[in-house]
């Protein structure tokens, strides 16, 4: 019987990371079990820091369904199978420390945790499952790239921000007669720029699953000239790279070792220099950032994370462990976290965004490529 459970975010915080809580906390309370937080994410746990989550008297998980971010943080670059540890020499090293976190979970009495977390979080689940460990994820990323699920929580307001920017965007660009370029999250997974390109009327979409030739980008916004529409609207995944070329990163920390640790960025510039060279039309460039991950969920995505914290409750009711929850076609489900890992199968691997990692792309038979092409946006090929 399941008695006592805890609950982590890990990984970029996104819109709806607390919904989630309230949900599981909430269905938890309707069978009598024990809620309690790790503070921020799998350091949380290795730390063995953590806190007791309950609805009542407007303790912590009261009252926060509209609210972003996450109630009990969240940690990035922490993993606990491969974690950084700098020795009083001064030298850094990395080291497995995931034992530390059985023995906190043994002894604390937690029957069932709760990860919340992408990719790469959900690796680390499925490490710890095999430790003995009951383990529940939870599909979070704004990439919504997450494999055996439809959807992750945190997408759709990622999408709607996106979106607002184009429209915004939109009335400069005319005004002015210029290029806006919009540089949007999306390291691996085109999901965001395609998505938010068709909602906001964008005319070029350029996305990591296809490498872009810049001159197709150029015919494009000629072309449109040629109609008389002199501005045009450009959406860019950070991860997107042209054809023969690489991605854009702006920073390596930790020189790579470890978690996934180069950051990306400056794509958006780059095309957007091109653009106005090979064009002729001035250019700008608005990197949209960290704005995607924050602020109040939409109503989407309010309803996605409370069904998503509701079922991982109840499979934890079940008994049925060391799985994700996942909507298929539409409906709730479960699927095995080795299903979720794909060919990434080592213990203490680097989790998440490897060649045999199981990340869910833009495939080109998706509705979505198809509705693009459809309605005229170039992308970029």
């Amino acid at each position: 019987m399941v008695k006592k459970v805890a609950i982590l975010a890990n990984g970029g915080d996104v819109s709806g990371f607390n919904a989630v809580i309230r949900a599981i906390v909430k269905t938890a309370e309707e069978h009598g079990v024990e809620c309690y937080g790790f503070i921020e994410g799998y350091r949380g746990l290795l730390k063995n820091e953590y806190i007791p989550l309950s609805t009542s008297d407007s303790r912590k998980a009261s009252g926060i369904l509209p609210k972003g971010g996450s109630i009990i943080g969240s940690s990035t670059n922490a993993n606990v199978f491969n974690y950084k540890v700098t020795q009083l020499d001064g030298k850094v090293v990395y080291k497995d420390l995931s034992d530390i976190c059985v023995e906190n979970i043994k002894n604390d009495g937690f029957d069932c945790l709760f990860t919340l977390g992408g990719d790469g979080t959900q690796k680390s689940a499925r490490d710890f499952s095999l430790k003995g460990i009951n383990v529940i994820g939870v599909p979070k990323t704004i990439d919504n790239d997450v494999a055996c699920t439809d959807i992750t929580f945190g997408y759709n307001t990622a999408v709607s921000v996106a979106s607002d920017a184009l429209d915004r965007l939109h009335t400069t660009g005319e005004t002015h007669h210029r290029i806006m370029v919009l540089e949007v999250m999306g390291r691996y997974a085109g999901w965001i720029a395609l998505e938010s390109a068709i909602a906001g009327g964008a005319d070029v979409a350029l996305i990591p699953e296809i490498p872009y030739d810049i001159n197709k980008a150029v015919e494009k916004i000629n072309h449109r000239r040629e109609m008389g529409k002199n501005f045009s609207i450009v959406v860019v995944a950070e991860g997107a790279m042209p054809k023969g070329g690489t991605i854009t990163v702006e920073q390596m920390r930790d020189n790579g070792t470890g978690v996934d640790n180069t950051k990306l960025g400056g794509v958006g510039s780059i095309v957007a220099k091109q653009l106005e060279e090979l064009t002729g039309m001035e250019a700008r460039c608005t990197v949209l950032g960290y704005m995607q991950r924050g602020g109040t969920p939409t109503a989407f995505d309010r309803v996605l994370s409370t069904k998503y914290g509701s079922k991982a409750m109840e499979l934890a009711l079940e008994g049925k462990f060391n799985v994700l929850t996942v909507i298929k076609d539409g409906k709730l489900d479960s699927v095995s976290l080795e299903d979720v890992v794909g060919n990434n199968k080592t213990i203490g691997a680097v989790s998440g965004n490897t060649a045999e990692s199981n990340i869910r792309k833009v495939n080109m038979d998706n509705d979505l490529v198809k509705t693009a092409r459809n309605i005229g946006i170039c992308l970029g090929d």
